[in-house]
């Protein structure tokens, strides 16, 4: 995942070497009083990190850049591996200083240290479920079972029975009134929701068709990697690249522009049917494909088209656009920028833009955590589970339709109890994978028409 703030790029997995520069840049969002949900008479706001990786980095350097909303501090954090949590700990440190309070008591390391970082927070305070989806659902569960606040970063599950699980926290936080963030951050973008007014005001006309494409370069996995054969081995290797830990990759990217389809429409799609495969002498050795495309279907008819692809010294986009009766229009850019423009006509350029919005002031990373902490403050309800949890089945849904072959629907999805790993509840550092390579050094691939997934 990668940032991007008025003309300055910066990838969250870059986090640690960046140093200082992430602390620059907070938004200005007028302050008040809090509401009584601190103790006593400190209004400090503490955040538990849980997952240690330069998304989490990235998502605590927004949050601790929220100006003028009252104190925040990192309070606590809790990882697998000590050493990426300490390497962590020093940088944040060193660019937010007095805001990061992280004692070595507060430092906590195993499958159970998400409990112990939650269980030392208050009302108020923020669970930051960062770490790889195969397991946020659990975290999520019982941030929301202590009545501690939650963001949780995309995507929210591996499968859809992990995303039916969130979904159940999400309505037990909806009744306990415990505020949640969702980690799909476009959906905080003022320029974008200027485009959506006018979408609902009908000056494209009638949409027909959504156009969303990430195509870049190939991350593959090389074959006979240590560890590969064990649980934390494919923890430490598996990111992105074996389904059971991370989604895919792409779900993991692609999980934002179909959001964004969903958001134009505001609807959810029917069904899907895709296509996908590997570039040929492919070595990879994880699970990804190397090409996705995907059609999906809304129920008044409207298509939207999907692609993601990993192939080198290929044309690279990351644009979602729209196309109505009336003109087309652009929603999102590269590196989630808000690039955002009406045009006259259905052609696409510079020379035919009609309308702009007013530029973001602020990274959409950034919106999101303004809002929030906003909303802490204020008490008021913000709760993003359903929404983002939709938005997952419906990426989940392209996923299976491309692994199988088959045409996959809203409802079948909305059924699916499908799940790659069934204990995750009693994960240790004893437990079997679910999944292991094969004597080559690869893990298995989906064969369309053998493959199962929903």
């Amino acid at each position: 995942m990668r940032r991007e703030t008025r003309g300055t790029q910066c990838n969250r997995r870059e986090f640690l070497k960046r140093g200082g520069a992430m602390a620059a840049g907070a938004s200005a969002l007028g302050g008040f009083l809090p509401s009584g949900v601190f103790a006593s008479d400190d209004n400090t706001i503490r955040l538990a990190l849980i997952g240690c990786g330069g998304r989490g980095s990235g998502a605590v350097g927004d949050a601790l850049s929220v100006a003028d909303e009252g104190p925040i501090k990192l309070w606590a954090m809790a990882d697998l591996d000590k050493d990426r949590m300490t390497k962590a700990h020093d940088a944040l440190k060193e660019s937010f200083a007095d805001k990061v309070d992280v004692a070595e008591d507060r430092r906590f390391a195993g499958f159970d240290a998400y409990r112990r970082a939650i269980d030392i927070l208050r009302p108020g305070d923020i669970a930051m479920c960062t770490t790889r989806p195969y397991i946020r659902p659990l975290h999520v569960e019982y941030a929301v079972k202590k009545g501690v606040n939650v963001f949780m970063e995309k995507s929210f599950a591996s499968d859809p029975a992990g995303v039916k699980r969130m979904l159940r926290a999400g309505e037990e936080a909806e009744k306990k009134g415990v505020k949640v963030l969702a980690g799909l951050q476009c959906r905080h973008s003022p320029a974008r929701a200027a485009l959506i007014e006018k979408i609902r005001a009908g000056e494209m006309g009638e949409i027909h068709t959504i156009r969303a494409n990430r195509w870049g370069g190939a991350r593959w996995l090389k074959a006979n990697e240590d560890g590969a054969n064990d649980l934390l081995g494919q923890l430490r290797l598996g990111k992105t690249h074996i389904f059971w830990v991370g989604s895919g990759q792409m779900v993991d990217n692609l999980i934002h522009q179909v959001d964004e389809c969903c958001w134009i429409k505001d609807a959810w799609p029917v069904s899907v049917e895709g296509l996908s495969g590997r570039v040929a002498g492919s070595q990879d050795a994880g699970q990804n494909l190397d090409i996705y495309s995907m059609e999906y279907t809304f129920a008044d008819g409207t298509k939207a088209f999907c692609g993601f692809r990993r192939m080198e010294k290929c044309r690279a986009e990351f644009a979602t656009f729209v196309h109505g009766t009336k003109c087309a229009a652009q929603f999102s850019g590269m590196t989630h920028a808000a690039t955002v423009q009406m045009f006259k006509d259905q052609r696409i350029g510079k020379e035919h833009v009609s309308w702009t919005p007013e530029r973001d002031k602020f990274s959409p990373w950034q919106y999101e955590w303004n809002n929030f902490i906003r909303s802490i403050r204020k008490d008021r309800p913000h709760n993003e589970v359903k929404r983002a949890c939709y938005s997952d089945l419906a990426t989940l849904m392209g996923r299976a339709a491309c692994h199988t072959g088959q045409v996959v629907t809203w409802d079948e999805i909305m059924a699916s109890e499908f799940q790659f790993c069934d204990y995750l509840d009693t994960l240790s550092y004893d437990s079997p994978p679910p999944v292991r390579p094969g004597e080559d050094g690869r893990f298995p691939v989906p064969v369309p028409g053998k493959w199962k997934e929903v």
